[in-house]
């Protein structure tokens, strides 16, 4: 017997706002909680550039970094610098075979210039013509 005519049963609903915010809080604790990884190498200050960033295409890339003490890497393995000549044999392996990678110059801002030139007299000795340098964009 129904003695409650008038009345019709409630639908039970589920109430999504607690649940918003209990996964918002879980959001705020992995955020808080995450250590990120750290990339090894060399720490560079890289110098400051306003410029547009190019599409890049799937070409092999050789990351030639020097910080201002001379000490150069590439693609993250330091390498240690006698001459030119050697650092080119290290970029013809960094290259693994590529024909005509692009080098990528990730030179820190107090490098003397004569770091950078043998990276690019290196890449010359290899036949790479593709070379360019990494920066950071301004901050206004």
């Amino acid at each position: 017997m129904n003695f409650q005519r008038g009345r019709s049963r409630e639908e039970p609903e589920i109430n999504l706002i607690p649940m918003i915010d209990v996964l918002l809080v879980i959001l705020i604790f992995m955020m808080v909680t995450t250590t990120y990884a750290q990339i090894s190498g060399l720490k560079i200050n890289l110098p400051q550039a306003a410029g547009e960033t190019t599409s890049t295409k799937e070409v092999r890339q050789v990351d030639v970094s020097v910080d201002a003490t001379e000490h150069y890497a590439l693609n993250a393995n330091p390498v240690n610098f006698t001459n030119v000549d050697k650092l080119a044999e290290e970029m013809r392996k960094a290259a693994n075979g590529a024909p005509s990678p692009v080098i990528v110059i990730n030179a820190d801002a107090k490098t003397p210039h004569q770091a950078v030139i043998n990276i690019m007299e290196a890449a010359h000795i290899d036949g790479y013509t593709s070379i360019t340098f990494k920066t950071e964009n301004q901050s206004r």
